[in-house]
């Protein structure tokens, strides 16, 4: 039985290995370079492979000297047979500033492919292709074989990208490490992630190039301003047939939804 081809990573890189039944396979990549050791064990630095019998191991991972002093890192897998768990590290000068993912498969009755997720910490949001499919931990059945992108996010942490290939007949779990933020960057962050979440809508084209803002939810209220089609703002009010835009900054006003469509 053959490991599934994976790629993993933004930058990507594509694992594949012939692995006899009796074995299990590991692989570790960390940012900077790292000594590995497993079971207590000197083995090598990163980038790590290594094939041996299945089985749990516990590996420790401590960041070969820089200028500055970065935080080693420890867990426990259980590697299983005929798969190959990969690990990937990008150390910070202390736990919570450190972020990762442990990503392995699991054999599954029938051809489907399927996929979990789990993180650190619990309850982030899951963005799956573009759609928010929940918070973790988050089982996701019978998705599509083939590459996917998981984006793992929570307020206050910085987001973790991952691109995985489903295989037929595979469960792949994803455990994501989220690196949190300091003050300034958590603030930063909170209110991107909240101008994101909020609903937007985009000028549709019109009979005269422009659509005018007005002071009211009404035809007969003053022109307060004007928009062009394809420009995009937050909604921040509906009243009848009316959206309520802010199309300045500090300035808000109404434009009529006939010419406007909800972004999804």
């Amino acid at each position: 039985m053959g490991v599934i081809l994976m790629l993993l990573g933004a930058g990507g890189f594509l694992l594949f290995s012939k692995l006899k039944p009796a074995q299990a396979g590991l692989q570790i990549e960390t940012t900077p370079q790292a000594t590995v050791y497993i079971d207590g064990d000197q083995m090598g630095t990163t980038p790590f492979e290594l094939v041996q019998k299945p089985g749990e191991v516990s590996i420790r991972l401590v960041p070969i000297a820089t200028e500055t002093s970065l935080a080693p890192w420890g867990t426990k897998v259980t590697l299983v047979q005929g798969i190959k768990t990969v690990i990937r590290r990008d150390f910070a000068e202390n736990e919570e500033a450190s972020a990762g993912e442990i990503l392995s498969f699991e054999k599954r009755s029938g051809n489907t492919a399927s996929l979990t997720v789990v993180s650190a910490p619990d309850a982030a949001q899951v963005n799956l292709d573009g759609q928010n499919r929940g918070f973790t931990p988050l089982p996701v059945n019978d998705i599509a074989v083939g590459e996917h992108k998981l984006i793992i996010s929570q307020a206050g942490y910085s987001e973790r990208q991952i691109q995985a290939r489903a295989g037929a007949g595979y469960k792949l779990t994803v455990v994501a490490m989220l690196a949190k933020l300091d003050t300034v960057e958590a603030n930063e962050e909170s209110a991107l992630v909240e101008e994101l979440q909020r609903e937007k809508v985009k000028i549709a084209e019109t009979p005269t190039g422009f659509l005018r803002v007005r002071s009211a939810p009404t035809k007969n209220a003053t022109e307060s301003g004007q928009v062009k089609p394809g420009e995009e703002y937050v909604l921040l009010e509906e009243k009848d047939s009316w959206y309520k835009i802010e199309y300045q900054k500090d300035k808000e006003g109404w434009v009529s939804s006939e010419y406007v469509k909800k972004v999804e």
